[in-house]
């Protein structure tokens, strides 16, 4: 068993069922069973992924002294995962409203109230990373100091800077830089992938760079063998809401890394498991255990989807 930390956002998520965008304006609506929330946020959908596909995980972060930091910390513990790093030092706990169609397209309004101007105790991170082989750092800012002090102890550090557009965006450079392995999606990206992939490799050197495509799969970068070539997509199940599937698409890409630090099997499973995951509603819901992962990879690698 893989021991991993995750230093990322907890947050009460809820989500909108909506008919279609742009959204025209109306009083009120009634989407019988299209409104729920749930704790969710990177940290927690990391973390449970990772929990799921049979890691050990220890979650470092912040929640507030509100109604909700009790409900967190109860559906933390239930999804298994190492709560003794969640610290509740926010005047409230970060809340994100997530708009959707049938689809899949999404809208996300996060507010993370004081989390950004909130600093986390170095001396309990530094306990937390102690006994992990790899640090998952997700780009919130209390992370920050962490990245250097993950590399100087010699752990293995991923993070996902999610949406970029400028290779040199001063909020993710710290998170680029110090990242052996790093996520992103082209969501951003405004010149073909590619090209765009390699200006990051040239800039910061990472080990393995994956950028995801959506609908078309993802890019990979490994330094090693110096290969860079996309991997296409698989369908599993029908589409509910594509929120979360970039973190679920980065959680088992870690895990299957973690077990066997083969970059290309484990990017080709992220993909089904990120694909299967989008059948349901939540960012933190559809993940599958390793062995059922593992039987429908080989189901989709039959048909030579994969």
């Amino acid at each position: 068993m893989n021991k991993i930390l995750v230093s990322g956002l907890i947050n009460i998520e809820t989500t909108v069922k909506i008919s279609e965008f742009p959204i025209e304006y109306y009083p009120v609506t009634y989407p019988f069973f299209g409104v729920r929330s749930t704790v969710s946020g990177v940290g927690v959908n990391v973390s449970k992924a990772l929990t799921v596909l049979g890691n050990e995980v220890s979650l470092v972060s912040m929640i507030g002294k509100d109604l909700h930091g009790p409900t967190v910390l109860e559906a933390v513990r239930s999804f298994g995962v190492d709560d003794r790093y969640i610290l509740q030092e926010l005047d409230e706990t970060p809340q994100s409203v997530i708009l959707y169609e049938e689809s899949g397209r999404r809208q996300i309004h996060v507010d993370l109230k004081n989390l950004q101007d909130t600093k986390y105790p170095e001396e309990l991170f530094e306990q937390a990373l102690c006994h992990c082989s790899i640090a998952v750092l997700c780009n919130i800012n209390y992370s920050r100091p962490f990245l250097q002090m993950a590399r100087q102890k010699n752990k293995i550090v991923a993070t996902d800077v999610h949406v970029l557009k400028d290779i040199y965006d001063p909020y993710n450079v710290d998170f680029m830089r110090y990242a052996n392995i790093l996520f992103m999606s082209n969501e951003g990206i405004q010149e073909p992938v590619e090209d765009f992939a390699w200006r990051v490799i040239r800039e910061y050197d990472n080990d393995i760079l994956v950028i995801g495509l959506g609908a078309e799969g993802a890019l990979l970068y490994v330094k090693k063998d110096q290969y860079m070539e996309r991997m296409p997509a698989v369908f599993t199940r029908n589409i509910i809401n594509t929120i979360g599937a970039g973190d679920a698409l980065f959680s088992a890409f870690i895990h299957f890394y973690a077990k066997a630090q083969d970059p290309y099997s484990a990017l080709q499973k992220a993909i089904v498991f990120a694909s299967y995951k989008i059948g349901e509603k939540g960012a933190a819901e559809g993940f599958l255990q390793e062995n059922a992962l593992q039987e429908l990879y080989q189901k989709v690698a039959s048909t030579k989807i994969v």
